[in-house]
Formats: C-alpha cells, structure tokens, sequence
C-alpha cells in the first residue's frame, strides 16, 4: 500500500504550463524528495498532493483517497517560512496547528509542549518569535507541523531561507527526527545536498513544464555524521549526477 499515489499530473495556470505527466508513489514512512530548477513546478505538486489545487490532468490518492477536502485532511504542511505569529508565543505557535483542529489552548500546549525538550527547545516555551534564532523558529514551524497528526507531511524548502551553517546543522537534526517519528514524507527542494542527504529517494524535474527526468536512491539512513556522509565518495557521485541532470546555469544551492 502507498501513501501518496501520483499518475500522469499536469498542471496549467491558463496558457503556463507547469507539470507534464507527473508520476510517484511515496510508501509509508518513505521520504521522496523532489529536486529541480527554480520555476519547474516543485511546489505545484506540493499544493497538488495536499488538496489546495485540483491537477488539469492526472490523478492523485493521498492515503487511498483522491478527493481535494481528503487529501487536504491527511496532509500537513510546513512552507519554506516559518509563518509563526509574532503575538504568539513558541508553544502557542507549536500547538497551533491542533488549535485549527478545536483542540483546546490548555490541550494543545500540553501536546505541543512533549516535543520541545526533544527537539532542543526546553525552556523556550513561552518566548516569542523575534527572541528566537532562524533555527529555532524553523524547530518551532516542524513541531507545529508534527504535532498535527497527518499521516503525510509536505515540506516546502524547509530550510532555504536559513544560512548555509544553520542550514545544515537543521538538515543534521532533521534527518533523526523523521527516522523516529516515521513520518511519510514529500520534500521539495533546489538544495541537490539536502535532497540525497534527507531522502530515501530523490526525483529530478526539468525546467518548466516540469517532467521527471531521473530517479536516484538518497542517502538517508547512511552511516555517519552528516559531515561524513556527504563527503563520502558514494555521496559526491549522486551529487555529481544530479547536477548534471539539471545542467548548467541552475541554482543548486
């Protein structure tokens, strides 16, 4: 059985063509990470897959189901921002996500409040936004994110906004975080690195219309810090055809 089924997407916004004959299946607790050229239609498939568009072509079942209201309830979403309200406190923010489902403010900070000693937020609870690092606040985005309850999360470049270090001190904690959780997941990201080095497998995408061109194993679960793993010879050759799947003159970063 699948998670997330997707058979011959195509997708236009009036005479732009942005998807031409999408096709993937993600398995339960699989991560599948699209990479691709800025423009191609990466979020497209995201807004697809999580029931906020309806395909001009093809089809899509999200846990066994295909209509838009369906996949929007199986789906949870974390945007390349991390959106949190600045009137709000971190927990306020994290429980979010359970308050839009009527759980209680009491309900919702106790679950939300389970995660931040584990994801490194102890004692930040009650902080606001502009107190915290990027990173921090990026924690805070996924703990809002997890605490859901979806079955199928959509993560957005979840990290572009970020500096290079941070960056790949989050895609570090990351990588642990969805082993535990078995978390299904569809990444979107141009960040060839990020892509091999979260996912189980990594789809190319041409330039607009978006098309898959290739499919490569990631290197998720590779033994190793995250250092080792993407200097590692096996790791640098994916990277290498990865980009030269993408071609010259594209954003990789």
């Amino acid at each position: 059985m699948t998670a997330v089924t997707a058979r011959g997407l195509s997708h236009s916004f009036g005479s732009l063509e942005v998807l031409d004959g999408i096709g993937f299946e993600i398995g339960p607790g699989e991560v599948l990470a699209l990479a691709g050229p800025s423009g191609c239609g990466k979020s497209t498939v995201l807004e697809i897959t999580g029931g906020l568009l309806e395909p001009s072509g093809g089809s899509i079942e999200v846990s066994g189901r295909s209509a838009g209201s369906e996949r929007l309830a199986s789906c949870a979403w974390m945007p390349q921002r991390d959106c949190l309200l600045p009137w709000y406190s971190a927990l306020d923010n994290a429980g979010l996500s359970l308050r839009n489902q009527m759980r209680s403010r009491s309900e919702s900070r106790a679950i939300a409040t389970e995660s931040f000693e584990h994801f490194g937020l102890s004692g930040f609870e009650q902080a606001r936004p502009s107190e915290l690092s990027g990173g921090m606040r990026q924690r805070v985005a996924f703990i809002r994110t997890l605490v859901s309850g979806k079955p199928v999360l959509l993560l957005d470049e979840p990290f572009a906004a970020l500096d290079a270090i941070t960056r790949a001190e989050l895609q570090e904690w990351l990588a642990p975080v969805l082993a535990e959780t078995g978390a299904t997941v569809l990444l979107v990201t141009h960040d060839v690195e990020e892509a091999i080095y979260l996912a189980d497998r990594v789809l190319v995408l041409s330039p607009r219309p978006g098309r898959i061109t290739a499919g490569l194993d990631g290197a998720r679960g590779a033994a190793g810090d995250r250092t080792e793993v993407v200097s590692s010879r096996s790791f640098n050759q994916r990277r290498e055809e990865v980009l030269d799947l993408l071609g010259p003159g594209v954003d990789h970063t």
